[in-house]
């Protein structure tokens, strides 16, 4: 059996990090992903993840179970199954989290992790890139301002929130007021490619004797000894493979396999695991609870003037498109289709924003063919809105059919019912966004559900209905130094299990105002330095 210093399970935007981190410091480390190369054109053109949003080659392409607050619709969760994980396949929107998010997790009891800690973090990976392409820093996430190439619908966005009264601000991660105000997003991209997790923190130390990375390899279960954690159990191409880990084993397999493998190791809540027969290795009630997700909801309206869906929507509006990308790295393939939005506070008695919008100058659907993301036929944009901070949880659990299939997943969404309070607020403004004079200038027609024609009923009904997944999911191993209320301690190591960690997504104990991805990275870069002081 090969023996490493550490195991490192999914090579995803935390396990990257993780594994580069560890190398450099000279650990013998092994990278483990189950799925491949992200060496793929979809992959490093920014516009490619509409053709890997179904593509299982780096797809997990989770389905949710019917879910009562969504009227008993299954939701698709797509999840990165490649090199870079769900960095490589994201729409690279670059948002840093809230301060009142950090507040959350100290009240409940992680005092090591405050804003002020998580911004020294977050300034030391990000390489921001100014619109004139001057870089901050030599090494690190590439993070570009590129809205000089954003579609001229977002002067329409920036004057509609002008209208409205409300801030407009460049930079959603200003150290001074990050997640607030109306602007364009800032994206994971340097020279017109994506810069995912792998790119910026893996790939220079691939090559190195100290780090080993297998690919194809899904890991299967944990080995342990006693109540501790001694190696990890994979198979890769048909052949079952164990390798042993004298310091640590780290889950970073995201919100839904990092849980999923602790259950298939008979860590979880006991009832729930003994109710199959299974003679349980650790009690331990979090494991897959707390589950939490961002759902969003679109309003679509036919446009006066021209959209991405005029320059992408017919053969030789793409084929000039995939021309100007491949000669200058420039247009809409370089981009984004989330190039305009922000982060609303609608009451001054919160103590953050509650809605988080997209202003998108295309519209699109995700339904249907199940096999790439489908434009609109005609000129048009999309309004979207989403809670920024839901209350409702879900919880995933094994298959008692068969263990090693995908999990089960339950979002439990919009089952607190104070979340439908954000819904009514959500479509109330954004009601108002489309009838100040900017957006109704360029407003040909709003396609039906119209928000003009909704009450507050109508509002949530339809949210119900149409409103989907943004692909925030956190929270199923949570921080807290109380093995009853959470999986991980605030170093990140497993109550009650020697040897193990989760250091990804899954220990978020709330979900950030905005966007996951950074805090990930964040809190890996973190979970590295904590590792390496052996705490």
């Amino acid at each position: 059996m090969q023996r490493f210093e550490y195991i490192i399970v999914g090579a995803g935007s935390a396990g990257c990090v993780l594994a580069g981190k560890l190398a450099a410091s000279g650990r013998r480390v092994l990278l483990l992903e189950a799925g491949g190369s992200d060496r793929h054109p979809w992959i490093r053109m920014p516009l490619g993840y509409a053709r890997t949003f179904f593509d299982p080659r780096f797809n997990w392409c989770f389905e949710g179970e019917s879910d009562a607050g969504t009227n008993g619709r299954r939701a698709y969760w797509p999840c990165g199954k490649v090199i870079g994980g769900s960095s490589s396949i994201n729409a690279l929107c670059y948002v840093r989290a809230h301060p009142r998010d950090f507040a959350d997790w100290q009240a409940a009891g992680n005092t090591q992790w405050s804003w002020n800690e998580a911004q020294r973090y977050y300034r030391r990976f990000e390489k921001r890139i100014d619109a004139n392409g001057n870089a901050s820093l030599p090494a690190g996430l590439a993070i570009s301002d590129v809205s000089a190439q954003y579609h001229p619908l977002s002067s329409v966005f920036q004057q509609a929130a002008v209208e409205l009264g409300q801030p407009v601000t460049a930079d959603f991660n200003a150290d001074d007021n990050p997640c607030l105000g109306i602007g364009p997003y800032h994206v994971t991209t340097e020279d017109g490619q994506r810069c995912s997790s792998a790119d910026a923190f893996l790939r220079p130390f691939m090559g190195h004797a100290n780090l080993s990375i297998e690919r194809n390899a899904e890991v299967r279960l944990l080995l342990m000894s006693g109540r501790r954690v001694t190696g990890v159990e994979y198979v890769r191409k048909g052949r079952f493979e164990r390798v042993s880990a004298t310091r640590e084993v780290i889950l970073s397999a995201g919100a839904l396999g990092s849980p999923h493998l602790l259950l298939r190791s008979v860590i979880g809540p006991g009832e729930s695991l003994q109710a199959n027969n299974v003679p349980v290795v650790l009690d331990s009630p979090q494991v897959g609870r707390n589950l939490q997700d961002h759902l969003a909801i679109s309003y679509y309206f036919r446009s006066r003037v021209p959209t991405l869906n005029d320059e992408l929507g017919n053969w030789r509006g793409l084929t000039l498109a995939v021309l100007r990308y491949l000669m200058v790295r420039r247009g809409p393939l370089a981009l984004s289709v989330n190039q305009y939005g922000g982060f609303v506070q609608t009451d001054v008695g919160l103590p953050g924003p509650e809605l988080q919008l997209y202003l998108n100058p295309i519209a699109y659907s995700t339904g249907g063919d199940g096999d790439q993301l489908r434009l609109s036929p005609e000129s048009a944009f999309i309004l979207s809105y989403s809670p920024t901070r839901p209350k409702s949880r879900g919880f995933i659990e094994l298959d008692p059919r068969d263990w090693f299939a995908p999990p089960r997943i339950h979002p439990g969404y919009l089952s607190d019912e104070s979340d439908l309070n954000a819904v009514v607020a959500g479509g109330r403004f954004l009601r108002r966004f489309a009838q100040t004079e900017a957006v109704r200038e360029v407003t040909l027609q709003a396609e039906s559900p119209a928000l003009d024609d909704m009450s507050d009923a109508d509002m949530i009904a339809d949210f119900r209905a149409r409103a989907g997944t943004v692909y925030h999911p956190i929270g199923t191993c949570a921080m807290n130094p109380d093995p009853t209320k959470g999986v991980v301690d605030q170093r990140l190591r497993v109550h009650g299990v020697g040897g193990l960690r989760v250091a990804d997504a899954p220990v978020f104990p709330n979900l950030t105002t905005g966007n996951t991805n950074a805090t990930t990275i964040m809190l890996a870069h973190k979970a590295a330095d904590q590792v390496l002081a052996g705490t």
